[in-house]
């Protein structure tokens, strides 16, 4: 088993034939220390000019000395290619294993594995060498809502939608709609994968419908391709579909909304705005907010979530939707028979 220092000179030097461009003029010493030191690798440029030079014995590679600096590259004619993966796929991939399986078709996932493998196995071996190497344990991205547990969606239901994007057919299938809780009867047009949270959403248009909508992966069964190529909106694309809005379940209709929030509120949208043109008039109490918003569940639940914090003054519709939910929740607390002794508790302002 080869050492440690061994084993992280062979590592550097893997590296360093990677760094190497196909022709002249070449990357020197120096720009190869640079790249080096951003990998991980913090070496001297002499250590680099004798790793190249012994390098140069082995691999088709060359010192361009037609001028100074020198700079080395492949030989012309020659593969540059080197098998395996450097550091910094290596850590890409490990952040990346996991998190899209559902947006990458599941046999080109499968043929990745074999560098998820290899990506695991560089960073165990330089974990030890190279701080770069233990990066991955140092950073993680988290959801602000709820961590609910990730629905199961069916293998053959992935392939077949997937597979039915990829070549643009038609799919007929079972869809259990929840909020009505029945099962229909759908053909349906695939346009894309989105992944929101824990769920990923099939866009797609129901026959013979043709507005877009937005379909559970794990509420589907009895699924098949017909073999027909599906119709595609006119002017559809992913990009603009989700600028508009509509990924937060509500028309992607803007308003404009005014509210007066406290002092904390009004602190923590000063970091994270509400919107482009938000606007905090303070006050002696707390802060008026302007905003131009998407009109959308997501709205309201962030509302709700900030209850005894907001108080929502226009549009006058929103502001008697959240007045509503807040008082059915208010009548769950106190309903007869319970154990609750709530007394009133006026909104502010």
């Amino acid at each position: 088993m080869p050492s440690n220092s061994t084993r992280h000179t062979m590592a550097r030097q893997w590296e360093l034939l990677k760094l190497l461009p196909s022709k002249a003029p070449g990357h020197t010493a120096a720009e190869l220390q640079e790249h080096l030191s951003n990998a991980g690798h913090e070496v001297s440029k002499r250590t680099i000019e004798r790793d190249l030079a012994e390098l140069s014995r082995q691999f088709p590679i060359q010192c361009n000395d037609k001028g100074i600096p020198y700079g080395w590259h492949w030989m012309p004619g020659t593969a540059s290619e080197i098998p395996g993966v450097s550091l910094s796929e290596a850590l890409t991939l490990q952040l990346v294993e996991g998190t899209l399986s559902t947006l990458i078709p599941r046999h080109m996932l499968q043929a990745l594995e074999p560098r998820f493998q290899q990506a695991r196995l560089k960073l165990k071996a330089l974990s030890d060498e190279i701080p770069a190497a233990k990066w991955g344990e140092k950073v993680a991205s988290v959801h602000p809502e709820l961590a609910l547990i990730p629905p199961t969606v069916d293998i053959n239901v992935l392939d077949q939608i997937q597979d039915a994007l990829l070549n643009s057919l038609k799919i007929e299938c079972t869809y259990y709609a929840a909020h009505k809780d029945k099962e229909y009867r759908f053909t349906l047009n695939p346009l894309a994968l989105v992944q929101r949270g824990q769920v990923t959403y099939l866009l797609a248009t129901a026959e013979p419908f043709k507005d877009i909508r937005q379909f559970a992966l794990h509420r589907f069964s009895d699924i098949s391709q017909s073999g027909t190529p599906a119709a595609t909106p006119e002017g559809f694309s992913l990009r603009s579909y989700l600028a508009s809005g509509a990924m937060q379940f509500g028309t992607p209709v803007k308003v404009k909304i005014e509210a007066w929030i406290t002092d904390g509120l009004s602190r923590l949208l000063s970091e994270t705005p509400l919107s482009d043109d938000m606007r905090l008039t303070r006050e002696e109490d707390g802060a008026h907010l302007f905003a131009t918003v998407t009109d959308s569940w997501e709205l309201r639940w962030w509302i709700l979530s900030h209850a005894g914090s907001i108080q929502i003054k226009k549009p006058q519709a929103l502001a008697n939707d959240i007045a509503e939910r807040l008082q059915q929740a208010l009548d769950l607390c106190i309903k007869e028979g319970d154990a609750f002794n709530v007394g009133p508790s006026p909104l502010p302002r």
